[in-house]
């Protein structure tokens, strides 16, 4: 059974908005008190967002069908819905948002970053709402609006600050179980790591992680192997390091044709992906280490003693390590620790900025004075109390004043027909705040 799962297709509806109850209140000796019918509750929306205990998209994987509780109808004697509980998904750090067509909704960094990705559907209005003047006790209601419905692909890029890149059986495993306490399988044959592996290294103060990734191999970019499926966990590393196995036995292979190699593939793979990461630093440019494993072998000593000039020749910071016998693995330590600090103080601006960033929507959605035809709901910069609102019937009736339902500073007009305006009386031109009617 998978236990490690980075990419799924979810398949999110909202809640679907309460339906508004018809209901006319009555009492005795007032067989017809009015309509009463409440209005029903918005629907829940399907929300994901960042858990730092997550580390795995699995459960989606067995349950990609998330849907959000509906609304409550309205009730009578003007008992609203209650709103839909919002369906709130926890995610892994790193998770992309993508649509099927593979455009990018959202990028998931930070813990609580949220994003929605149904809402849910609006509350119909009961019959108390839609009374008017002309129309005193509607026998009917509205009805809830459905949930919006989306599919999307959730795709994890772990949050990594040194990859380890090399070929199968090059040691990758065994060089972040000798510096870490993670526990990695293995064993000496290929592909022995089938997914992504994270330890957590101290040196001296500096913590940081190291994200280990199934082996490539010549050809990986035409579909060879397992490791270009897992490319994307090393691309929001800050540095990449080459493990290149000096005591390898396979004809054709030396430590400079398997560094050329690894680079090729690494090449091929920034170039899909440069649109998608226009912000950040070119997975070719960024800073690399070579690591030459296996040094207590003493013909592979021999061998990375007898190379490294050119390595460094061409620009690399060389280490010749033994995972067996922890030997240059504290000097390794340290020089990925600088490399972490150096990437930190460059960020440290931006992540400040972004640190309270939350990926949220904010979905349309109608006022309750929009369901009214012909009403607007405009706001009033004025302040004070609760208006009174006046009612013209005809010229000959008096003013019937009301207190308004909505709360300063926002006031209800009718903007077709003057029979029905927000005023204090019938001779004032604009609304006033006032006491009390």
């Amino acid at each position: 059974m998978a236990s490690f799962v980075d990419r799924v297709i979810v398949h999110a509806t909202g809640g679907n908005g309460g339906h508004g109850c018809v209901s006319i209140r009555r009492e005795k000796f007032k067989p017809l008190g009015g309509p009463d019918g409440g209005n029903g509750g918005d629907g829940g929306s399907v929300i994901l967002r960042v858990d730092g205990q997550s580390t795995t998209l699995l459960g989606f994987h067995h349950s990609p069908h998330q849907k959000a509780p509906n609304g409550e109808p309205g009730k009578g004697d003007l008992r609203h819905g209650f709103k839909g509980q919002d369906l709130i998904l926890s995610v892994p750090d790193g998770t992309v948002v993508k649509d099927r067509q593979g455009n990018v909704l959202a990028d998931l960094l930070g813990e609580g970053t949220e994003y929605v990705i149904a809402s849910g559907g609006h509350g119909g209005l009961g019959n108390a709402a839609l009374a008017s003047q002309k129309r005193k006790a509607p026998g009917f209601a509205l009805l809830g609006t459905p949930g919006a419905e989306q599919e999307v692909e959730l795709e994890l890029k772990s949050i990594a600050d040194i990859a380890l890149v090399g070929f199968p059986s090059a040691g990758k495993s065994s060089l972040i179980a000798a510096m870490s306490a993670a526990r990695p399988k293995i064993a000496d044959y290929p592909f022995t790591t089938l997914v992504p592996n994270l330890g957590v290294v101290q040196a001296g103060d500096t913590r940081f992680t190291v994200a280990d990734v199934p082996g490539l191999i010549p050809g990986a970019s035409q579909g060879k192997g397992l490791g270009l499926e897992f490319l994307r966990h090393v691309e929001r590393c800050a540095a990449l390091v080459h493990v290149i196995d000096c005591a390898t036995l396979e004809p054709g292979r030396d430590p400079l044709t398997d560094l050329d190699a690894l680079e090729a593939e690494l090449a091929h793979y920034a170039h899909d992906i440069q649109d998608d990461a226009q912000d950040t630093v070119p997975l070719t440019e960024r800073p690399r280490m070579v690591v030459l494993n296996k040094i207590d072998v003493p013909e592979a000593r021999e061998l990375a003693d007898f190379i490294r000039p050119d390595l460094e020749k061409r620009g690399y910071r060389v280490f010749e390590v033994s995972t067996a016998s922890h030997e240059g693995l504290r000097q390794l330590g340290f020089a990925m620790a600088e490399l972490v600090a150096e990437s930190r103080a460059e960020n440290a601006p931006e992540e400040a900025e972004e640190q309270t960033r939350v990926v949220r929507p904010e979905p349309v959605r109608k006022r309750r004075g929009e369901h009214r035809k012909g009403f607007t709901i405009s706001r009033d910069d004025r302040g004070g109390e609760p208006m009174c609102t006046c009612v013209a019937r005809s010229p000959s009736v008096g003013c019937n004043r009301q207190i308004s339902t909505m709360t300063k500073p926002w006031v209800i007009s009718r903007t077709a027909s003057p029979s029905w305006v927000s005023r204090t009386n019938c001779s004032d031109p604009a609304p006033v705040p006032v006491t009390r009617c």
